[in-house]
Formats: structure tokens, sequence, C-alpha cells
């Protein structure tokens, strides 16, 4: 995350020619010893950056010196805004890539419309964060340039009715255009997939067993399980939930396509043991759990849903099938008619009442494999759902925001009607790209210190902990010559501030005896990141960094003057550097420099990130391009089959070099780290989060009081280090 750091705060409101986005700029300097690299001098108004109340990050707040990054890495860059996908689902905006189909919407005679388009460009930013509130409840984070699209027109987030921030801005007498909240989709677990099992086999399938006399046999039984389907989806994902069950289904063509009718594929099985074994998944529990509800939902609408013509239906002639998807309705608050249609068969249908705002919100609760049931292009925009603007909320600072350009010039974001303006990639409010720029324009806030004592000074100052390091590097090599972090680190120990510091920059070994002098005064952290022990490799990835030997120098030099430091081994690259050699090469070095943790953490890749790295990886390793664009295809984190194969293979490791701080789960019984096969890369699934076993000394999870260094943190979380 981008949090208050990138916040400049100028308090001079001149500007340089040439560089009209920075204001307040002192100066613009080019040296000898940084060939290529502009340093632009600034006066901030501010230091202490707070870390948003919401967040997960166990320190509330941070402090950054610079602005851009001498270390040249390839990997470095969020925005939780949902998307709306052309077949329905949702996508955070960060994890959106160029050709993804999405909705936007176009005028048709007196309505406006919902359309596929195409994400067209895709960028990112940080800008002055803004939180806007409907009457539904739903929630939006934008900068005050961004426009939604109201009753009125599209209006800006903030603006003026005169001056220069003369514009049309959001007001609470405005209404927004869009279907409005809906819920975020379940990651399939147990009880969903059994759910979505029972859903589907007791609505749409075959499953019986026939037993009949066979002369010379003791009986003639037959075990079947059969379920045909037009829509290959519902089909896939019953096929995939039963192999995880261990129930292995044949594929098969059931009819052929006619002038009329879609061909309909099968699978089956007569295995008695998967007859049986399907049986036992499917039986009704006793008390449904919300996530078997979901999956039933989504199996019972895969397999007898309907939606057409502005109506969700789900029909079925069986009272058990009826009755626990009613109840399963009522549960999540859906408004639902019961509708007798008088057949010869008993046909009764479950309406869902509430137009295309409860349509999609049931679409996105359960989440069915049919997306052709989920479509919304081609509907007209008109919604009953509360979409006045109550509140316009100033965060007070600034965030990572991003921008799509898609052909309608618009898109759907958390149910609402959104103008392509989420904003610009990292440094191009500067008028920098996220790119080169980054790497070659640094931003310096020269009278850092003095800023940091005024504000430290202040009455209600609590002396909460203060992370350094977790946006930019503050010992990247133009500390060398602008000397901000002995100012820093005395300022913060003469005002009983406890702190840590997380880089990857050999230079803190300046500042060791003057942190270990003040560490007798307040708790002190260190972390030191290594991604990389081969040099080449390292040479390759990260230029402007020091080599992973002289980083664990560092290690040892602070170990050795008694304060605490963690190595984050951060990121390990999917087949480059998760060998079992490589690991144990790393970890050995770890523990010979004396660390006291170690914290592993998979590679993510983020928009502006992926991007570069992947260029440098198609360059460096063309046959790893498929198999990353395998395992990143949809997110930026590796599925969590490669993270539980990876901590397999690690935690032994740790254990043998004496690294291991965890006790029970997974660390115990682990397999042998040279014996597990490399997982298949299919899912996308990684949950936020890293394979803790020491973490960065000094952070405390919020909320507790200050504890002396020495004492075991609580393991920082991955999205610390996703900047490094």
């Amino acid at each position: 995350m981008r949090w208050d750091a990138q916040r400049l705060d100028v308090d001079d409101p001149t500007t340089l020619p040439g560089m009209p986005s920075i204001r307040g700029l002192l100066r613009s300097v080019q040296v000898p010893e940084f060939p290529g690299v502009t340093f632009h001098e600034v006066r901030a108004k501010s230091a202490l950056n707070h870390v948003p109340g919401e967040s997960a990050m166990p320190f509330p707040y941070t402090i950054n010196p610079y602005r851009g990054c001498i270390h040249s890495c390839v990997y470095c860059l969020s925005g939780d805004t949902q998307v709306l996908l052309a077949d329905g689902s949702q996508r955070k905006i960060a994890d959106l890539r160029v050709g993804d189909r999405i909705i936007g919407t176009e005028q048709r005679g007196r309505y406006r419309h919902y359309v596929e388009t195409d994400v067209l460009a895709h960028w990112s930013t940080v800008k002055e964060a803004y939180r806007v509130t409907l009457g539904d409840g739903t929630r939006l984070v934008a900068s005050g340039d961004h426009r939604f699209l109201t009753g009125r027109g599209w209006k800006h987030v903030t603006g003026a009715m005169s001056g220069a921030d003369q514009r049309p801005y959001l007001t609470t007498n405005d209404k927004m255009l869009g279907f409005g909240r809906t819920v975020a989709s379940l990651e399939p677990c147990d009880q969903y997939r059994r759910g979505y099992l029972t859903g589907m086999v007791r609505g749409d399938a075959n499953l019986k067993v026939y037993r009949y006399q066979s002369a010379g046999r003791a009986h003639g039984d037959v075990h079947r399980f059969r379920l045909a389907l037009a829509d290959v989806e519902g089909l896939q994902r019953t096929h995939d939930y039963l192999a995880l069950e261990g129930v292995a289904t044949d594929w098969f063509d059931f009819t052929a396509a006619t002038d009329k009718r879609r061909a309909v594929t099968a699978i089956r099985t007569s295995s008695a043991a998967s007859v049986a074994r399907i049986g036992e998944l499917i039986q009704w529990p006793d008390a449904p759990t919300e996530a078997w509800q979901r999956g039933f939902l989504a199996g019972i609408f895969d397999a007898e849903g309907s939606r057409s013509q502005g109506v969700l239906r789900i029909s079925n002639t069986d009272g058990d099938i009826l009755g626990q998807a009613s109840a399963a309705l009522q549960r999540f608050g859906f408004d639902v008619a019961r509708e007798d249609l008088r057949l010869a068969n008993g046909l009764i249908s479950l309406r869902v009442r509430g137009g295309l705002r409860e349509h999609m919100r049931f679409v996105h609760l359960v989440d069915p494999a049919i997306r052709r049931k989920c479509q919304v292009a081609g509907t007209a925009v008109k919604s009953d759902a509360d979409l006045r603007v109550t509140s316009i909320e100033p965060l007070g600072i600034e965030m990572p925001m991003f921008d799509i350009t898609t052909g309608t010039g618009d898109f759907i974001a958390n149910g609402v009607i959104s103008h392509n303006c989420f904003a610009r990639r990292t440094h191009e409010w500067l008028e920098f790209d996220s790119g080169q720029d980054f790497d070659t324009q640094i931003v310096v806030k020269t009278n850092l210190v003095e800023v940091l004592r005024r504000e430290l000074a202040r009455p209600s100052w609590t002396r909460e902990h203060v992370a350094l390091g977790t946006n930019t590097d503050p010992y990247q090599r133009a500390e060398g010559r602008y000397r901000l972090m002995p100012g820093v680190i005395r300022a913060l120990a003469d005002s009983g501030t406890p702190f840590s510091i997380l880089t990857k920059g050999t230079l803190l070994r300046r500042d060791i005896p003057l942190l270990a002098s003040v560490s007798t005064d307040v708790p002190v952290g260190l972390g030191i990141s290594m991604a990389i022990w081969d040099d080449a490799l390292h040479e390759a990835l990260e230029p402007g960094v020091p080599t992973p030997r002289a980083r664990l120098d560092v290690v040892k030099a602070a170990t050795d003057a008694g304060l605490p430091c963690g190595v984050f081994l951060a990121p390990v690259l999917p087949g480059l550097t998760d060998d079992v050699e490589s690991l144990d090469a790393a970890l050995a070095a770890t523990a010979t420099a004396g660390a006291t943790g170690v914290t592993v953490i998979p590679l993510h890749l983020r928009p502006g990130a992926r991007e570069w790295f992947m260029a440098w990886l198609r360059r460096e390793h063309p046959s790893l391009v498929p198999r990353y664009e395998q395992m990143y295809a949809r997110r930026a984190y590796v599925s969590a089959e490669y993270r539980t194969w990876l901590q397999q293979r690690v935690t032994p490791l740790l254990r043998r070099h004496g690294l291991d701080r965890q006790s029970g789960g997974t660390a115990r019984g682990a397999s042998d780290p040279g014996t597990a096969g490399v997982p298949g890369d299919e899912e996308a699934r990684f949950p936020e989060g890293s394979l803790p076993t020491g973490g960065l000394p000094g952070v405390r999870p919020k909320g507790e009081l200050p504890a002396h260094a020495q004492v075991e943190p609580a393991a920082a979380c991955a999205e610390q280090l996703s900047l490094l």
C-alpha cells in the first residue's frame, strides 16, 4: 500500500519552469555520482504519515524521506474498487488488464444501457482520497477529480461554485446511477463445494442404483451417475468439485447440436464407490452453514434457474429442494415470491424480487458457474436502489488509485457508473511515469527533520510506533548525499517514540552505532530485505541494490551491536529462486549472519510492477513466461496451492538452520524439502499474507503497548514489502 507517504505537503506555493506539478520545489539537481538521476528538493509540510485505521498494517505511522527509489528494482505497486466484468462477475480495478471485457454504458434512445466494452489502458497514481457514501451503504474511495454519473449528469467528487476550482461536483442532493451495492463472492471452500454439488446433482443429475437378479451372479446391481448440460461451465465445476472429493468422472457427448438446440455434453461414472460417495456429499445438512447455502443456491440456479426479461427464477417440483432454496434466500434477505404455475407436474418457481439490484447481489453472493445467466449487457440503466449521496468525506491521506480507459469512456465501479479517471501512474501526477522515472526522478524532503521534530513535540503526540521503509527505502543511495536518517533517528529517540526500519540498503551500517545508542531509550527494530542469493540473477533484477552478501554483513553488524535484526526473504520467484538449493543457501547464510527471524514471501505482481517484471522475464527467461502468465493471470498473488507447497519446502529448512519460530500448525510434520513436487498453478487464489517465522523486530500489532526491542513481535505483512 502507499499511504500518506506519497504526500509532499509543500508549504511554498511556487513552482519551477517545466515542473508545474511539484509545488514548492526548491531546486532540481543532477550530480556526477548519480548519473541519469534528478533530485527534486522540496520543503515538506508534514513528516509523519498516518496509516488508515482500516489497514491491517501493524503500525500506525510511517515516515518516508524520499519519493522514488534509485534501487532500480524490476518489481515494485493497490485498488479495491470492484469493477463489473462482462460475465457479471467483479474484479478489483488493480487486477484488471488491458483487453479484459467489462461493462460500460451507452445511450440508446431515452435510456442509457449497459454494454460490453474493452479495457484499453490501465495505470495507477497516488492522490488525496475522499470517501463517498450512498444511501444503500455503497462506499467509494476516489480522488477529488473523479467523476460519477448522477441524475444531473457527470459530477466530480469535489469542486466549487466559482473560482479556479469551479466545476460540477457531488452534493447530498445528488443521486448516482447504477444498481448499487452488492456483495463480495466467496472463495470456494469445502462447505461451498458440497452445497454446490447438492444443488446441481439433486436438481439435474441422474444418480441411481438399479438392482436386479442375474443368472450365475449374487446380484446384478448397476451404479450410475450422469449429469448432462448444454452449459459446459456448470459441468466443468461439478467435475472439478467431484474430483476434489476423490470421484473421477468421464466426459462424453450426450446429444449433438440441431438447428433449434445446442449440443449437450455429459459426465458420468459407474463406480459403486463413486456413486456411494456422491450420495454422501449431497445429503441434506442438519444445520446448513452460510457457505453451504451460497453453494447450494449456485448449484440449483445452474441446474434449474433462469434469468431473462428482468426475471430471476429457480424452479423445481421437489418440495425439499424448494424448501432449502427458499430458506437460503430468506437467510440472505431476498424478497422471494413463490409462484405455483399449476402444471400437472407440480412445478413451483421462486422469483427474486428487486430487479437488477437484487439480481446482481444474488449473482455475486452465490457465484454461479454458468455465466450467460449473469450478464447485464443490453439491460437499461434503471434501478430502485437508494443511490443518494449521503456524505463526501476527505480521508486526510493520499492513497494509490487506479484508472482504466475503456471503449465506452466509463465502467461500473462498486455498482455505480464511473468515468475514466481513477488517476495516473504513481509518478504521473508529478508528470513522471512509474517506470524509469520512479528510478531516476527522486523527490527529497529536505526539511524533513525540522518538520518531524515539530510534529513530535505536539501535546497530542502519543508516541505510537513509527515504521520507516514501508514505501520507499530510507537508505537508498540518495541518503548518502542528503543524510536525513540520523536526524530522523535522533528526533524519534528524543521524543521517546519507538520505531523500526526496513531496508535493502547497506548504508544502514553507517547509523548502527547511533541506533545502538538510542535503543537503550526506545524500542528499535531493524529488517533487511533480501530477495535473491544468486549473484547473476541479483544483478539482472536489482542492478542498483547492494548484493545479498553485503546486506547480510549489515545484519551481522546490527546483531553484533545488540540490535534485533530480521531478514525478509522476499520475494521468492517461482522457477528461479524456489528450489531447495537456492532456499537452503540463502537461509544458511541468514542464520550465519545472526538474523533474529526470517519472513518468507512469494512474489506478487501488482499493476505497474507486473508489466516491468514480465518484460524482463520475456527477455531473460522466456521459457518461464507461460507459467507466470498462468500463475498471475487473474491475481497479483500466487495460488494457495503454491503458497502451501513453498511453506512445506521452507519449514524444514528453517528448522535445520535454527530459524523456525513457529509452533504447531503446518510447521509440524512438513514434508522433506526435496520430496514435494512442483504444484500446478491453475488456481489464482493467494490471501494477502506471508510465511512468517520472525517478522520485523519492534513492530507490534495495533493496540499493543510498547514492548522492549528484544521481545519477538508479530510478523509483518507481505503487503509491507510489495514495493521493495
